[in-house]
């Protein structure tokens, strides 16, 4: 069983490494990447993981995901994919139809997700606008089950470029623990100068330099002048400290594998500093996560599409409606949402064949690599989450059913799910972020999901 007090809070990133285990987690991470041939010295270092996912990745558009947009016509009850065809909002996905499995009838009556669950949709616990997590969400807990990497967790978020511009980062998704929200970053500039500003020239590293100036002073002021503090306002204080190390830390570990880096960092072109659509940004910064697992600097990415809010644009498609006005439409057979969808959809082809495209062991990157497509607003903007649909891509190296659409009867929650996930990744979960009287009331059985694993 996983509770919150398994998990340490921390701020900005999931955890912080220290610099002699530095070496230990870049070789951790690159060799849980592309095996330990490629950095044969420092083989011993990396630890050993068998079985599994290597890395997850959750994709939640925002406004609800309709059962409708994803089942298709034909299907009633759970089968095979096989021979049937995909509806047309996710039709980008036939051909990798072998690797999906859509499942309905799960459900998060106890998240309330109203307009949107926030943190409760991934941490599968009550949730509203302007609480604060009560627990580590299933992302965090993930990069704390799998080989350690530099940045545990990543998440980006897309939103209109307003948004995106006034507020480049905002935390409404995933969390490390109690009252501990994870940041998503919305600015690819900023996220580029973060993660390759050390490589880069002219502008791009002159930028990257006075940042890191700049955090470096802060985190001086800061340990300097909390030693006064007392009680609550102490530790307070100490998780800003310590966001700010981590920070640093992680521009400092950055450096020291910056030569493999520099075959992963994508060309910055027109589209991060004179964006004419906010989907321009909303491409790069995919591009930037993907570069981020491709490169082994990461194990787990979480998008959220529209932030886990009610708003979001799309202009870029052609999409003039945003924001909250797009929720009160329905989304089947609608071409707005169709639209939505199939950018969607696009999305997650472009992740499998860029993870398809690096060998890894005896297969690629993405046949040990899981991703997880929903809504952080069950199946629409105004529920009550009685439902909320769910695609899977990926098998894990076997570890879990694909080709298949897969009707469940409403009487499990998210949590089984996601109970599902960590015990593929090697953690003994009964259930996850449910206690035992909660699971009582809201899930009808005891453990993963037998619909989803082998």
């Amino acid at each position: 069983m996983i509770f919150p007090e398994r998990f340490p809070s921390t701020f900005l990133y999931p955890r912080m490494i220290s610099r002699r285990k530095s070496l230990q987690t870049i070789a951790t991470g690159l060799c849980a990447a592309f095996g330990s041939s490629m950095l044969p010295g420092w083989a011993q270092a990396a630890s050993t993981f068998s079985g599994g996912p290597r890395r997850v990745i959750f994709f939640l558009q925002n406004q609800g995901f309709d059962p409708a947009t994803c089942i298709p016509d034909s299907m009633r009850n759970s089968g095979s994919l096989a021979g049937v065809k995909l509806p047309e909002p996710i039709e980008a996905l036939e051909p990798h139809k072998e690797k999906l499995h859509i499942i309905n009838g799960l459900h998060g009556l106890h998240t309330s997700p109203a307009h949107s669950a926030f943190f409760g949709a991934l941490g599968g616990y009550r949730g509203s606008d302007g609480v604060p997590p009560s627990a580590p969400t299933i992302d965090h807990a993930l990069s704390k089950a799998l080989p350690e990497t530099l940045l545990p967790h990543l998440c980006i978020g897309m939103d209109s470029m307003e948004n995106m511009t006034a507020k480049p980062t905002v935390a409404n998704l995933s969390a490390s623990g109690a009252g501990q929200p994870i940041f998503m970053h919305s600015n690819p500039n900023h996220l580029y100068q973060m993660l390759y500003g050390g490589i880069s020239k002219g502008e791009i590293r002159n930028r990257h330099e006075a940042r890191t100036s700049m955090f470096d002073r802060i985190e001086q002021l800061a340990g300097n002048k909390g030693e006064t503090l007392r009680g609550e306002t102490k530790q307070r204080y100490d998780h800003y400290v310590q966001g700010f190390q981590a920070v640093n830390g992680l521009r400092e570990r950055l450096g020291e594998v910056s030569e493999h880096l520099r075959h992963f960092a994508p060309a910055v072109d027109d589209r991060y500093t004179q964006p004419e659509f906010e989907t321009d940004w909303h491409d790069v910064l995919l591009d930037l996560g993907i570069s981020a697992l491709k490169s082994g600097v990461t194990s787990v990415l979480t998008v959220g599409s529209g932030r886990g809010e009610i708003f979001g644009s799309w202009k870029g498609l052609g999409v003039e409606k945003q924001g909250h006005n797009l929720g009160h439409m329905k989304q089947a057979d609608n071409p707005i949402w169709v639209k939505i969808r199939q950018y969607n959809s696009r999305m997650l082809v472009k992740l499998m064949e860029e993870l398809e495209s690096v060998p890894e062991g005896s297969g690629t990157m993405m046949d040990n690599t899981l991703i997880v497509y929903t809504s952080n607003n069950a199946d629409a903007q105004h529920t009550n989450g009685a439902t909320w649909p769910v695609m899977l891509l990926g098998n894990c190296n076997g570890a879990f059913k694909t080709g298949r659409f897969t009707q469940l009867d409403g009487s499990r929650p998210i949590n089984a799910l996601y109970a599902s996930i960590l015990r593929a990744s090697g953690v003994n979960a009964d259930r996850f972020n449910m206690s035992e009287k909660l699971s009582k009331k809201f899930d009808s059985k005891t453990g993963p999901l037998r619909e989803v694993l082998v």
